[in-house]
């Protein structure tokens, strides 16, 4: 699960988070009733050096996955930033791959949806970049059942796009809760995959993770945080997946 290195980028933002209480450890209570060890509040990158942390790392995330498949010329035209968390999500990305490599990502633009249709001035649905026959990206902060990625899908076909990736901050990598658990009845023991996973069955396009789980752990153990390594490693183990 875990990398046997993470790089030093990612070290730095997972010590960043700590600091900034974005990932705090305890006993959370998830959607899922599951009790999980550890929370990673992305709604806390709301400061500007938290917003600049993040938007580089996905934008680093972005580049370093363009250039690993460079042979295949996976590249994108536009980042779409689905209302509300992810529009500064995507304004600040595209700036921070312009500062990577201008000549690869000067001309990337962005857009996001309105959650209501607009019938007055400009009008319409999507504010930013047009999607119409372009290549799209989407970004999120993380994906749970896949609902919000679900309908994301529906507006890139309608607007003419299409899909060619989707990145968001957190995979848990963990396995989509079962039929009993969702009666509160506990984990049945089923093999399952994880929504990322079931996504990418889907689409058949890249889901990158700005960080996993098997990330986190790797930066806590370098920071000697053993006992909160012990926690994460037993939660995957219980529920944990690599899809």
């Amino acid at each position: 699960m875990a990398p046997p290195s993470i790089p030093p980028w990612k070290s730095d933002l997972i010590s960043l988070c700590l600091a900034s209480n974005i990932l705090t450890f305890g006993t959370f209570t998830l959607k899922s009733g599951r009790q999980s060890p550890y929370f990673f509040n992305c709604g806390l990158f709301s400061r500007a050096r938290l917003i600049r942390a993040i938007s580089s790392a996905y934008a680093q995330t972005l580049d370093t996955y363009a250039k690993e498949h460079e042979e295949e010329k996976w590249g994108f035209d536009v980042l779409f930033g689905p209302a509300y968390k992810g529009i500064p999500l995507a304004a600040t990305t595209v700036e921070k791959l312009a500062g990577i490599d201008e000549t690869r990502w000067g001309e990337v633009g962005y857009a996001f949806n309105r959650k209501e249709v607009k019938d007055h001035g400009e009008g319409g649905l999507m504010v930013g970049e047009s999607l119409k026959g372009k290549r799209v990206v989407v970004i999120d902060d993380v994906m749970t059942a896949g609902t919000a990625i679900q309908e994301a899908l529906s507006i890139i076909q309608a607007q003419g796009g299409t899909l060619v990736g989707i990145i968001i901050a957190v995979n848990r990598q963990e396995k989509m809760p079962s039929a009993s658990e969702k009666e509160g009845k506990g984990d049945d023991g089923t093999v399952r995959g994880s929504a990322i996973g079931a996504v990418r069955k889907q689409t058949g396009v890249p889901v990158l993770a700005v960080l996993t789980l098997g990330d986190i752990i790797e930066g806590m153990r370098g920071m000697g945080r053993d006992q909160e390594v012990k926690l994460m490693e037993g939660y995957y183990e219980k529920y944990g997946t690599e899809d």
